[in-house]
């Protein structure tokens, strides 16, 4: 038995339980095979080269789990990861009086049941009320409610 295959299988063991606590959610196979992993390298370390190496091994794969998750735990880890952008996109803003009932308009992606549509010369997200409207085709404001707007085909 190589010291190797032991150090092997506490790393490929570290790697499952962060996969386990990183990505997988909940207590799934790769948290408990990561766990046992670590275990029965500790247990192979024990019964090959005796007590001491047992005991060795034991803190050395305590030590070296706890540091990966501190690791991937710390905020700059996940800067690194993640992604850093905004959200430019806006919801519907307009005056109180500047789309009224009876406007008339173009679809510009098909209604289903909601899309795009250029009232007034301004483009809005709107809703369908009679089901699928294609693009490019004429269409009427039925209600303004908030920033909802609903329509229906001319």
């Amino acid at each position: 038995m190589s010291w190797i295959l032991v150090v092997v299988l506490i790393l490929v063991g570290i790697l499952l339980l962060l996969l386990e606590l990183l990505v997988i959610p909940g207590a799934t196979v790769a948290g408990i095979a990561g766990f046992g992993l670590i275990a029965f390298s500790v247990y192979l370390s024990y019964d090959t080269y005796g007590v001491t190496a047992g005991n060795w091994t034991l803190a050395g794969a305590a030590g070296a789990s706890l540091l990966s998750v501190i690791f991937a735990f710390r905020s700059r880890t996940w800067k690194k990861a993640g992604l850093d952008s905004s959200i430019t996109g806006k919801a519907n803003t307009f005056e109180d009086n500047s789309l009224q009932k009876g406007d008339t308009g173009v679809t510009m992606s098909r209604l289903a049941p909601s899309g795009k549509a250029r009232i007034k010369g301004q483009y809005y997200e709107v809703q369908s009320i009679a089901g699928m409207v294609n693009a490019k085709q004429e269409i009427v404001v039925t209600k303004v409610e908030g920033n909802r707007i609903y329509v229906k085909q001319k």
